[in-house]
């Protein structure tokens, strides 16, 4: 018997030996150990064989290797085979696929309810005549405090609990700043809000280091405390109801003279009493005044001429009121449960 013969004998022993043992294997295991002995690229019985093409003489090659290869498509073919159909139905065809079940759908995103506050904020009063500004949050100590009325030795800068980035420049602890920019090169009259980050050395459930403020001014003649009343309740009504209750108590602020903080009737109890109003019925909101006149002489603004107001209003607790949120820190922690409301 020839070489050729011989191994042409081996090869068909091999193919027959390996459909009866594919014939019995029924499992996922013993399908990959068949895999792996038969058909295995390194260590497989027919890679084995095949290895001894060399062996046989130049013109006989070609004869083995056209056979070789129609044995491994065979068993190849016949593998795949019975591997589809150990996987079952679920893994078979499109056809298996119940096209009435309901789809996947995608996560849709949501708009922050910061976002979302600002953006209704900026709405309303734009529909009384503001325009919208901005300003950077990295300030210098003039126009952060001193231009503000707020001079080196003034008690009020204990308040804000600052970030010093050097002796002379910090981060902004209120978005007042752009107002004094604004008044510098512009002259009257000037109706602008101010939005933007500012920053401040405190985090519990009511304070975070860096929170958002929208801040109005208004400079024209004979602007009164009752045009900043009548502005600050067409908005608050607007933005929380036409039946909020509004009161303004007397208030102390240095750049401001008369001042005022106001107060909205406490929207989680209905002005009945409760822990987060601490039982009197009122929350406060915002605080307002009309505009000092060291800080409009400080702008070179004519104050027999002219008179202003201003308000400040930090976002976070507006939406938290409107919204019924107890914790500030739940804005920042980026928690899909809470964004997905």
């Amino acid at each position: 018997m020839s070489a050729l013969n011989e191994l042409l004998g081996r090869l068909d022993a091999l193919r027959r030996q390996a459909e009866e043992e594919l014939a019995k294997s029924d499992t996922p295991e013993a399908l990959e150990a068949f895999r792996i002995r038969y058909l295995g690229r390194s260590s497989g019985a027919l890679t084995a064989l095949m290895r001894q093409l060399s062996d046989l003489p130049q013109e006989e090659r070609p004869a083995f290797g056209k056979e070789a290869n129609l044995c491994k498509q065979r068993l190849q073919e016949a593998f795949d085979r019975k591997s589809a159909a150990a996987r079952g139905p679920a893994a078979g065809t499109q056809a298996t696929t119940d096209i009435t079940l309901p789809g996947r759908t995608g996560l849709v995103g949501h708009i922050h309810p910061i976002t979302r506050a600002l953006t209704e904020i900026i709405s309303l009063f734009m529909t009384m005549g503001f325009s919208v500004t901005e300003g950077p949050d990295i300030e210098n100590d003039y126009y952060n405090f001193e231009a503000l009325n707020m001079p080196p030795y003034h008690p009020a800068r204990d308040m804000h609990d600052t970030f010093y980035l050097t002796d002379s420049y910090l981060l902004r602890t209120h978005t007042s700043p752009v107002q004094i920019r604004t008044m510098e090169s512009q002259k009257p009259p000037v109706s602008i809000i101010a939005t933007g980050r500012v920053f401040r050395r405190d985090w519990d459930l009511t304070h975070t280091p860096m929170f958002h403020q929208v801040e109005g001014l208004l400079v024209d003649r004979g602007v009164s405390m009752s045009h900043l009343k009548g502005v600050l309740e067409t908005f608050l009504k607007a933005f929380f109801g036409a039946g909020t209750r509004i009161r303004f108590r007397p208030s102390y602020f240095p750049f401001t003279e008369p001042s005022t903080e106001v107060d909205i009737g406490c929207v989680f109890c209905a002005g009945a009493g409760c822990r987060v109003c601490k039982k009197t019925g009122w929350l406060e909101i915002l605080g307002a005044g009309m505009v000092h006149p060291n800080v409009l002489k400080r702008v070179g603004y004519d104050t027999d001429a002219y008179t202003g107001f201003a308000f400040g209003m930090g976002i976070e607790r507006l939406s938290m009121l409107k919204y019924n949120i107890d914790d500030i820190r739940l804005f920042f922690e980026n928690d899909l449960r809470f964004l997905r409301q």
